[in-house]
This record gives structure tokens, sequence and C-alpha cells, in this order.
């Protein structure tokens, strides 16, 4: 055994595994720094469909493949956070829709630009082909996994808790 944990011998997919949170965390964490307080990763996937559209909770819940009381739990928490707002359905008054805020338009942007940092510092230390052999492998894993239908129409689902 190494003292060096860079010598461990992981598969692939316990690599992502250990990778994917950490990077949820420092997201979240450098948003908060950048006064973006209370993000949760489980507000992504709501913010997700909210760039797509403005659903209703019914909707939002099918989408996400939650309960409408899950799906309204999330939005609560971004409508108190100032993320996204309840608006009126054009021609209905009564079925309500819901919209990412101005400060969602910037919480999302900020995402974006921490995200791309990130991927410039991994772009200096391991070059460009690296990077861009490491997607093709992630992008057959898309494959396996038949991702490619729900990233495209912002729909990937919440993990499912055990």
């Amino acid at each position: 055994m190494t003292d060096d944990p860079r010598v461990l011998d992981l598969d692939l997919l316990t690599y992502i595994g250990i990778v994917a949170p950490a990077l949820n965390d420092v997201v979240v964490e450098r948003l908060a720094q950048q006064g973006f307080e209370g993000v949760k990763v489980s507000h992504g996937y709501v913010v997700q469909r909210l760039l797509a559209g403005e659903p209703t909770i019914t909707l939002l819940a099918t989408q996400l493949g939650m309960t409408q009381q899950g799906a309204s739990k999330q939005v609560l928490d971004l409508e108190r956070l100032g993320y996204a707002e309840r608006v009126s359905v054009v021609g209905d008054q009564r079925r309500r829709a819901v919209r990412l805020t101005d400060r969602g338009r910037r919480m999302v942007e900020a995402t974006r630009a921490i995200r791309a940092d990130l991927e410039r510092k991994v772009l200096r230390r391991a070059g460009r082909e690296r990077i861009e052999h490491a997607k093709d492998v992630l992008a057959v894993l898309f494959d396996v996994l038949d991702l490619w239908t729900p990233v495209a129409q912002r729909a990937v689902p919440p993990p499912t808790e055990p």
C-alpha cells in the first residue's frame, strides 16, 4: 500500500460517483460566497425545468417524476430564496405557473461561470486532448444509460432515495 492516494486503482464509475457530488458541493459553496445563499443541489433539477419553460406544479412534478407535494416544496424553497415565482397562466387565472426570477437567472449564470472556471482549471492540468477523450468516454456512458433525451429536454430526474 502506498501513501499516495493518486495511485488508487479505482474503476471509472467510482471516480464519477466520488467526483460528481464533490463538484456539486463546490458549486453550491461558491454560489453562497457570491451571495446566492440557500441553493441546494436538488434545486438544480427544478431550475433546469424552469429554463425550459414555465410549468405548473402538476406538470413540474410529472416531468421530474416526483409527487406534487415534493415539487411544491422545491418551488416554495426557490420562492423563499427569491429564485423563482408563481405567475398566473395566460387564459386561466386559476392556474399558476412557475418561472425563474431575475435573481434566479443570475444564479444560473453564476453557476455556469463556476462550472466553466472549474473546467478551465482541469483543462490547464490535463490538456485539451485528454479533456476531449474524457468527454467521449462519458458520452458512451450517456449512451449506455440512455441519458441523451432527458439531458436535451432538461428533464434529468433527481436521484432516487433508497
